[in-house]
């Protein structure tokens, strides 16, 4: 299409409007609705972010859209105005005829004509929301890998099945989430990245690679405090276990101990994370009473850590039966992560709750916009019997 005549104006002719003037307005000979063409309205912080192209849009077919930049989540709303905006292409793009016709049906010439290619009864808003993870829960939680699987893939005639595997791009693909939360979601769920793909490790196969980690660090002497990653990988293949899950196991029950100088890594064994793991076996089998609970939790506990209730802060939940005090398993990581089916559950499992209680349950939702004290007040009922008594919060 040509371009349009040098005394032609378009946005330019808008933009470099003084004021007290005016400027002709007429329709295009493009005019339509142009359904391919939104407004986006923008926070200047994120204009950087779409201009440089350092934002994606991710969502199933079936889903509503999401913007994302590297680290936040945006929900994509629609926003009605009761003035309507006109869109007027750059005098470069979509050259005007020689004559166009003006709002008043008459033509005339083209000299300071703001030609409008498009009527917008709206623009999209973006609004910070959180991340849409209890998706990756469930891909991840298609396929965990299991000790069965590493023993079949020693066998090099075994073809790999890779049904329920999900790659890096895969899950960018499926999760409305940024690349950051993601990132920190996965570390969340313990996954760990084979072959290409990002695995959640089964958990009976991690405690039996966790037991015989313990068993070699009574068997070589080793400190709670001071393993050598590169000796507990070598002992751990030696019994069977790829060293990447040796390494792994590391990730998941301890903690790298920074500056230490040498050829290998040095990581600490951490005492909460080991006394969790050994609490969630016990309860795998149902209830037990509290004291029988502790008989056979301490039993289990490594020598050199000393295991406390505290501990269990969001892993159990105790009742009351008669004289008795039963321990159940009730472990957060188990709960949905958006708010509203996370109070669901929570009132679904017990109709009132103490503070003390919930709190360990509620501690890790985060909203954007939305304070804790916020979130209490739109999904939960506070009552207090007396103005010494513990708050009680129900169902709203």
């Amino acid at each position: 299409m040509d371009q349009a005549e040098p005394g032609c104006s378009g946005a330019e002719a808008v933009l470099n409007l003084q004021p007290n003037s005016s400027i002709d307005i007429a329709y295009h000979p493009l005019f339509g609705t142009h359904d391919d063409m939104v407004l986006l309205e923008l926070d200047e912080k994120l204009l950087p972010e779409v201009l440089q192209q350092r934002v994606t849009l991710r969502g199933q077919p079936d889903e509503d859209a999401v913007l994302c930049t590297q680290s936040k989540t945006y929900a994509i709303k629609f926003v009605g105005t009761s003035n309507s905006s006109f869109l007027i292409p750059p005098s470069d793009q979509f050259a005007l005829s020689e004559s166009s016709l003006d709002c008043n049906g008459k033509f005339h010439d083209q000299q300071l004509l703001a030609p409008v290619i498009k009527v917008a009864p709206g623009n999209m808003e973006l609004v910070e929301v959180s991340p849409k993870l209890d998706k990756l829960k469930l891909l991840l939680l298609q396929n965990p890998l299991r000790s069965e699987e590493v023993l079949e893939t020693q066998d090099l005639d075994v073809e790999k099945n890779t049904t329920g595997l999900y790659r890096w791009d895969d899950l960018v693909d499926r999760v409305q989430a940024s690349n950051d939360e993601l990132r920190t979601s996965l570390l969340a769920l313990s996954a760990v990245e084979i072959d290409g793909y990002w695995r959640v490790v089964d958990e009976k196969y991690m405690d039996i690679i966790l037991r015989m980690l313990l068993h070699n660090l009574v068997l070589n002497d080793w400190s709670l405090d001071a393993l050598n990653e590169g000796e507990v990988v070598s002992v751990l293949a030696s019994d069977g276990f790829p060293p990447k899950l040796a390494r792994h196991c590391l990730d998941v029950y301890g903690s790298k101990i920074d500056g230490v100088v040498g050829t290998s890594n040095m990581w600490k064994l951490d005492e909460r994370r080991v006394c969790v793991h050994f609490a969630r076996e016990i309860l795998k089998a149902g209830k037990k009473k509290m004291e029988n609970f502790m008989g056979e939790w301490l039993k289990e506990i490594p020598d050199g850590m000393q295991a406390s209730f505290d501990m269990l802060e969001g892993e159990v939940l105790t009742e009351k039966l008669g004289v008795d005090i039963w321990v159940r398993a009730f472990s957060v990581s188990s709960l949905p992560s958006t708010p509203a089916e996370r109070f669901l559950m929570l009132f679904r499992e017990r109709a009132k709750w103490e503070w003390k209680d919930l709190h360990p349950y509620i501690r890790d939702l985060k909203v954007p916009g939305l304070s804790s004290e916020a979130l209490l007040l739109k999904y939960t009922r506070r009552s207090q019997p007396s103005p010494d008594a513990e708050p009680i919060f129900s169902a709203r």
